[in-house]
């Protein structure tokens, strides 16, 4: 049966015009009930055993996604119209909730119920859309009563009082999700239920839950009315909220990248936005602007202070282990003032489940077994979170998930509901999986669609795969992999062939991804949204299935493989005379670990053709790495950590800094040379749309800190360009042999972050990567790890006339934020990499407290910040006695020389000085443990 519809639309040119679509109704659509007498129940979703099936409203699916999740909750029918309305409201809810639909082992079914001829339903004059909707999902309901004949209960479940009322008036079973799943008999599965805020229930429902008579202790959200309106006058600014890490009662809103940024000071200004939500922001009168004060190390009990005020921080690199406020890129001089303003209203929520665990507390007497709980988030810039719970006993002492509900301008603290417990506190995997959480990483298994994109195993390079005309064969070459020890996932090779003119053919060849990931497939979309592969000390999340990472893409020794490569000419110099680019098919004959070229390259004895190509690669490595920091690039050194890891256990074993050897740089230098290459080409042919990595300068302000540091021990750095900067840190040479790599680590941490763009949103000035000293850049070298890279190929691959451009490489909007979805799985990768981090220096300390060296790198007014270079741990040591305001007690600052000492002058300690102090874990907290260090 064939329906028209008939709508309105206004054209870019101002006409409006009639469309006209034609909407096809037909009734071979499938109930998805096993024991239906009519249906053909090949495809049955819905269980034969259950009583009831469940059908529910659009917002019981946008509430209650937490509950419908639970396995207690099965045998529910989505109908198509309450599926549509949920991925216009809500994307995120939409993909669970197709995950749930999709899922074999739930009994989910999607009912097309718009295009069956008994359930589809026209909007009568004057109805609402949300009216038509909801009479649709009656409509489509009473089919349902009526198609199955009585052979099953068939429930409407609404939190809709008028649809509710309605579908019991046309004789139809309803209830509110409440009543529902008390009928269940489950009283924990109570915890996950949202409770309304509106006046969609009856009162006698929510009776619990209305505030007492209190007086407001936030201002009520401006009506979006009015912020559109103030946000086009200029009155208010709009912004994501960036809460710091390490002060929760500060925030920023505004742009890092250009660093245009409004301070937040209190939770009071923040008037309950979340870190993430989008803002609209009231600037305060300058008199209230916020001056730079003497800075302390925050403490875990200034949480409980609602008014205290710590410096900003914008660095990527987080302190390990502990809770310390950090001086770096927002870094104020003594007497600047910053704009300070209020949030006025929120015009997005992001709003998500959080971990943590409940504050300890007395189990209360017998109250109709509900008790009532403060949440605490890991992520300290989360606020606390008031729930129910009916379990308490069990909660106490694990590590649960709780999502927010509402935040009321009378209450403290938002209202939220338990979704469900992790694990005993302090156990290994429970800590492992809060990280994942609370870095939004995906650790899910692949979905049956996903690895249905893959090409079966055992796979091999197919006489397809070498007719391909655009497919060079270099199975000749001698080429190599150079990786860290215990590598799988091997994205990138090299070769080094001397040529009879005195040159050498020198090539990077790297996973040819892109020839099994294809555009617009599940495989793709999937790998879109990870974005990256996340790295924990003891396990890696991949981005792609691993029969791709390990098995099919990865360039392992002896087996043939597809490739895309950048191939040089270059002079002994390293003077690049041509370069091409072609897919290729290579047989790598060594996979070696960095230790292993190390080694070959090190023993005069070997005279070997492949430890020859090693050695002639890192001649010319050097020459191109020296070049490249004579153009300005700066070699920085951050404190990477390395474990040694129990096979069985997991549980680390030793703890140390992580060895860079001339082979670890002899591969970048030629990794990043075909970044540079790459970015060259596709920016010629696409100009608009091409995917470039940018590494913004540093403002002075950032740098503050470094300089401060660097007048205070007699030391003078050039700030004036990457080059200047470079120079200075290479003289930057004392007797103690570790200076030069403690200023280094201090610049790194001046720095600001490396972001992905698109090529059509910004100008060529802007391209710039500082930090490489590289007009152009970008990532071509790690498909098999990072999605970036697998757009860069596509993009190639165009520019060399193989494929035809993806048709997302025009829809600007859409690249753009492909990119920021890019640097933020990016920067939450590098987050979850460093909790992995403290939290194994957490268990590998907790049982071996230690005594060591370590440096100071920041005077504080109650003590200072340490660095321990053996372990690349950092930390605070106070001096003076908890609860002690800055400078108190018998110390004394002087910020200028960077020192503190005794009033009386018999002890001193100044940035950079070596001190003993002792390592041990403690909890000065319930369920929070750190690593404590103190002078010895």
């Amino acid at each position: 049966m064939l329906q028209s519809k008939s709508f309105v639309r206004k054209t870019k040119q101002g006409k409006v015009i009639k469309v006209v679509r034609e909407h096809y109704l037909r009734d071979d659509i499938y109930c998805g009930a096993s024991v239906c007498k009519v249906c053909d129940t090949k495809e049955a979703r819905l269980s034969s055993s259950a009583s009831t099936i469940l059908i529910v409203d659009t917002n019981v699916v946008l509430n209650q996604i937490d509950l419908l999740e639970n396995p207690a909750v099965d045998d529910v029918v989505v109908l198509s119209v309450v599926l549509d309305e949920v991925k216009n409201k809500n994307l995120s809810v939409y993909n669970r909730l197709r995950a749930l639909c999709s899922n074999s082992l739930r009994k989910y079914f999607v009912f097309s119920n718009e295009h069956h001829k008994d359930t589809y339903v026209k909007a009568m004059v004057g109805e609402s859309p949300n009216d038509r909707n909801d009479r649709a999902i009656r409509v489509a309901t009473d089919w349902y009563q009526r198609h199955l004949g009585g052979s099953m209960r068939v429930l409407l479940i609404t939190n809709d009082k008028e649809n509710k009322r309605k579908a019991i008036e046309e004789g139809i079973a309803a209830e509110t999700v409440e009543t529902y799943v008390k009928s269940l008999g489950r009283p924990d599965l109570l915890d996950l239920v949202v409770h309304p805020t509106s006046e969609d229930v009856s009162m006698e429902e929510v009776e619990d839950l209305r505030p007492s008579k209190r007086k407001a202790i936030y201002t009520e959200h401006k009506p979006l009315s009015e912020i559109t309106s103030g946000l086009h006058r200029g009155i208010f600014h709009q912004g994501k909220l960036r809460v710091n890490r390490y002060n929760p009662f500060e925030a920023y809103v505004g742009s890092e990248s250009i660093g245009d940024e409004i301070i937040i000071y209190g939770r009071g200004n923040m008037n309950r936005a979340f870190n993430g939500d989008i803002v609209a922001v009231e600037l305060l009168p300058k008199d209230q602007w916020h001056e730079g004060k003497s800075l302390s190390i925050a403490d875990d009990e200034d949480e409980a202070e609602e008014d205290v005020h710590l410096v900003p921080n914008s660095a990527d690199d987080a302190p390990r282990n502990v809770n310390v406020v950090q001086d770096s890129a927002t870094d104020m001089n003594p007497g600047s003032c910053r704009p300070s303003g209020r949030v006025v209203g929120i015009i997005k929520r992001n709003w998500h489940s959080y971990c943590g665990s409940l504050e300890p507390m007395p189990m209360p007497a017998a109250t109709g077994g509900i008790a009532h709980a403060l949440f605490v988030s890991k992520d300290r810039r989360i606020p606390k979170i008031r729930i129910q719970t009916r379990q308490l006993g069990n909660l106490l002492d694990k590590r649960i998930i709780v999502a927010v509900d509402s935040w009321d301008c009378l209450s403290r603290y938002p209202s939220g509901h338990y979704v469900r417990t992790i694990g005993e506190i302090g156990d290994r995997e429970t800590e492992s999986e809060v990280v994942l959480i609370e870095n939004d990483i995906d650790s899910r298994p692949f979905s049956a669609q996903v690895l249905a994109c893959l090409p079966p195993l055992p796979w091999s390079v197919s006489s397809v795969d070498l007719e391909n005309s655009n497919r060079q064969d270099l199975r000749h070459l001698r080429v190599f992999s150079v990786d860290p020890p215990g590598c799988r996932d091997i994205d990138d090779a090299l070769h080094c062939t001397p040529l009879a003119n005195g040159h050498f053919e020198v090539g990077v060849h790297i996973a040819d991804v892109t020839n099994f990931v294809h555009p617009g497939t599940p495989l793709d979309d999937e790998a879109t949204q990870r974005g990256t592969s996340v790295y924990l000390v003891e396990r890696r999340i991949d981005m792609l299935p691993k029969p791709l990472t390990e098995d099919i893409c990865s360039l392992r020794s002896d087996v043939e493989r597809l490739a895309f490569s950048v191939i040089w000419e270059m002079t002994p110099e390293a003077e690049i005379i041509s370069t091409r680019y072609t897919k290729s098919v290579i047989k790598s004959c060594a996979a070696l670990s960095y230790i292993e070229a190390q080694a070959r390259m090190d023993d005069s004895r070997l005279m070997d053709s492949l430890t020859t190509d090693l050695r002639n690669m890192n001649a010319l490595a050097k020459i191109m790495r020296l070049r490249r920091i004579e153009r300005g690039a700066l070699t920085l050194a951050s404190a990477e950590v390395k474990f040694q890891i129990d096979t069985e256990t997991h549980d680390p074993l030793d703890i140390g800094m992580y060895q860079i050897r001339e082979a670890n740089q002899m591969v970048e230098e030629f990794m990043l040379a075909a970044n540079i290459s790459v970015a060259e080409k596709i920016l010629k042919h696409f100009p608009l749309c091409s995917l470039l990595r940018r590494h913004p300068s540093p403002t002075k302000e950032m740098l503050e800190p470094l300089l401060r540091t660097a007048t205070a021990v007699g030391l003078g750095l050039d700030v004036s360009s990457s080059k200047a900067l470079a120079d200075s840190l290479d003289r930057a040479v004392a007797d103690d042999p570790y200076f030069n790599k403690l200023i280094r680590i201090l610049a790194t941490r001046c720095m600001t972050q490396a972001v992905y763009f698109c090529s059509g949103d910004l100008t060529p000035p802007e391209f710039l990567h500082y930090g490489l000293a590289a007009a152009l850049y970008t990532h071509f070298t790690s498909p098999i790890r990072r999605y970036a890279d697998v757009i860069v190929h596509r993009l190639l691959a165009a520019a060399l006339g193989i494929y035809k451009l993806p048709p997302i490489f025009q829809d600007r909007p859409q690249l753009t934020s492909i990119a920021d979805n890019l640097n933020y799985r990016h920067r939450n990768a590098q987050m979850a990499g460093r909790a992995s981090v403290e939290l194994h220096t957490l268990i590998y300390f907790r049982k071996r407290p230690t005594d060591t060296e370590a440096r100071i790198v920041k005077i504080r007014s109650n003590g200072f910040i340490v660095f321990v270079p053996k372990y690349g741990i950092e930390g605070p040591v106070y001096l003076t006695a908890r609860g002690e305001k800055g400078g108190g007690g018998e110390w004394f600052v002087d910020e200028e020389h960077q020192k503190v000492k005794k009033m009386d002058g018999s002890i001193s300690y100044s940035v950079l000085q070596a001190v003993r102090i002792h390592m041990e874990v403690v909890e000065p907290q319930p369920n929070r443990p750190k690593l404590q260090l103190t002078l010895i």
